[in-house]
């Protein structure tokens, strides 16, 4: 209910009778405030015209008057300068640290307001605000989108940052982690990100010009060296075919020389992957990019095109996995390249927060510029998600929005943080409408 107050002060979503203190002055909100987040007064610098006196200053917003008390506001002089004390029900007079009562005004919630907020969410529709879609405006949905993309961007900056700081602020090792994740296109996504990370890159960089080495590191550090990990059923095979023993001789030397720790391979998923999305494969082709210098920042950041950075990231495996898709597991020989569906996506979750972020953080805004027009360019893809927006209504005319509409769905649908969410503005503002779920 605090919450929802908070929403209706904002919004100045005020219902249809005068607002007046306890002492029965007469309240006129010019301004509501800034909504502050952090710790202190729920609203800054809110201008309030009490009586006939003009008031500028922070306003605080509880269900019940006692709850200042509760939460030691009446100790705390950062409330002080509070004008106003905002509460759904009077049940205290609140008062500072310094002894003073403040005005205190009872905000009623809207009627048609807790009932649309209600209808949200208990909607057994996904998403509860689809009816009102198609009738909202072309700006305020472009705009909306706009700003979820970019909010998804930085969520991905953040994610970057830290993988910086993980990798010793080195920019390149990041990228790797960034790309390795990346290529678990979701479900070994985490993974991937554990075994990057554990592979030391400046160390073993002396021996990047020679790909079986490289590759035993990486199937290696990934605990798919180990003779238990292959099903019992392929062991003979893949034994006998002795690609593997090679591998597992070579990365007994090389984990050795640079005391390497595997990760735990029971972290690789297979249950209900196509076979050429297993850890073996996307592996190899890590290990070809990484051996051909095709991994790196520098290299994605003289990516002028979208058709560069997929033509960059567009890698096969190495020859034994042309006709393999586990140790002793055979298949009908091709490269198994990346399909073009899966680029573009690596190029959406890879190269265009990479861009993104270093671009901020050498302030150099073009790249964040050229990261913002590969998604432009970029179709969007065609997943769950965003089918479940067009089958509201909601026009999807490149990647920048299907970026937008996962972040809609993740970071507000799922959380039901819908007066958060522009659209729910929208639903919950209409006054004494009808809608229908």
């Amino acid at each position: 209910m605090e919450q929802l107050l908070h929403y209706v002060w904002k919004h100045k979503m005020f219902p249809l009778k005068p607002l007046t203190t306890t002492d029965g002055q007469p309240v006129e909100v010019i301004d509501s405030g800034l909504h502050n987040h952090d710790a202190g007064p729920d609203f800054f610098n809110a201008k309030i015209k009490i009586g006939s006196t003009l008031w500028v200053g922070n306003v605080e917003i509880h269900d019940k008057a006692s709850d200042w008390f509760a939460h030691g506001h009446d100790k705390d002089e950062r409330y002080d300068n509070v004008i106003l004390h905002v509460c759904g029900q009077l049940d205290a007079v609140a008062t500072t640290q310094k002894g003073d009562r403040l005005l205190q005004m009872q905000l009623e919630i809207p009627p048609y307001v807790t009932q649309h907020y209600d209808a949200l969410l208990a909607a057994d529709r996904y998403p509860p605000c689809h009816s009102i879609i198609p009738n909202l405006s072309h700006l305020m949905l472009t705009s909306w989108l706009t700003a979820l993309q970019t909010e998804r961007l930085e969520q991905k900056t953040e994610a970057i940052l830290r993988r910086v700081t993980a990798c010793n602020g080195s920019w390149e090792a990041a990228c790797f982690v960034t790309l390795a994740r990346n290529y678990g296109f979701g479900i070994n996504g985490e993974a991937f990100e554990q075994w990057a990370l554990s592979i030391p890159l400046q160390a073993i960089a002396h021996h990047r010009d020679n790909l079986f080495q490289i590759e035993a590191i990486f199937l290696g550090q990934a605990g798919l060296l180990n003779l238990e990990t292959i099903p019992v059923r392929h062991r003979d095979e893949a034994l006998a075919e002795g690609y593997f023993s090679k591998l597992q001789n070579e990365y007994t030397y090389l984990q050795y020389k640079f005391n390497l720790k595997p990760i735990d391979s029971h972290l690789w998923r297979f249950l209900r992957l196509r076979p050429q999305n297993f850890p073996h494969i996307r592996i190899a082709q890590l290990a070809r990019l990484y051996a051909e210098r095709r991994a790196g920042l520098s290299q994605l950041l003289e990516c002028e095109t979208v058709k560069a950075a997929m033509q960059l990231l567009g890698s096969n495996v190495t020859p034994y996995w042309e006709a393999h898709y586990g140790f002793g597991v055979t298949s009908k020989p091709h490269e198994k390249r990346l399909s073009t569906a899966s680029l573009q996506l690596l190029v959406v979750n890879t190269v265009v927060p990479l861009l993104f972020a270093y671009g901020r953080h050498i302030n150099k805004e073009s790249l964040c510029e050229r990261a913002l027009g590969f998604l432009e360019e970029l179709r969007a893809e065609d997943n769950r998600i965003v089918r479940m927006w067009r089958d509201c209504g909601l026009q999807v005319t490149h990647a920048g929005d299907a970026q937008a509409l996962i972040q809609l769905k993740n970071e507000y649908c799922d959380k039901k943080e819908c007066l958060r969410c522009r659209i729910g503005y929208e639903y919950l503002k209409r006054n004494n409408e009808q809608i229908h779920l």
